[in-house]
């Protein structure tokens, strides 16, 4: 019989009220291309950024990530301008996306049973046209982004402000999440928080 957190197709218990989800690395397969699209970016402008790296900054706002590595390189640059560029070159492989089945039917199964967000690190409007191509929007009432609170993941703000919105308390919300900084920040905000990567890492032997 499965159970619950360790099995995606568990019961849910009563008192979890509300679902939150990550979106990149969570309910779509989109960090390969996030990955691609960085690397591309980077090089133009005299950066690097490394594949364990990468997934380290997972959650982290774009335009704070081009700060700290230009930080690092002593390049004056705007992060701002880069990180633009590089979701626009994200946003040209979206028709190459996959969706997360074992996190998705998470959200199609509780759809009119519990409240649903999504609170991911990247821009309300990227996500959004993510999720939109996905088909996936509908599912969200709330969709709270990196520019709709003061700091990003790992503080707990997003998380917060999306439990807020679906009037929900903390600790009757679980988080979905596949990235450290999104751990952290669910713990910080008083909630459960499930790893979602054992439902479709492959497993070292």
């Amino acid at each position: 019989m499965p159970t619950w957190p360790k099995d995606h197709d568990a019961e849910i218990p009563p008192q979890i009220e509300a679902l939150i989800f990550d979106c990149d690395g969570t309910l779509v397969d989109t960090m390969p291309l996030h990955f691609v699209a960085w690397t591309k970016t980077l090089e133009k402008h005299g950066m690097k950024l490394s594949e364990q790296r990468f997934y380290e900054f997972a959650g982290m706002p774009t335009a704070k990530i081009v700060e700290i590595l230009a930080a690092e390189e002593g390049l004056r640059v705007s992060p701002d301008e880069i990180a633009h560029e590089k979701e626009q070159m994200y946003l040209e492989s979206l028709p190459a996306v996959q969706k997360i089945h074992r996190v998705v039917d998470i959200a199609v199964r509780e759809f009119g049973k519990r409240k649903l967000a999504v609170a991911s690190g990247g821009h309300q409007k990227l996500v959004r046209q993510v999720l939109r191509t996905m088909e996936l929007e509908q599912y969200f009432p709330v969709i709270i982004g990196a520019d709709d609170v003061p700091h990003g993941k790992p503080a707990p703000d997003m998380f917060l402000k999306a439990a807020h919105d679906l009037g929900v308390k903390p600790e009757n919300c679980v988080v979905y999440e596949d990235g450290e900084l999104g751990f952290r920040a669910a713990r910080a905000a008083g909630m459960q928080v499930i790893d979602v990567r054992p439902w479709y890492l492959p497993r070292s032997e």
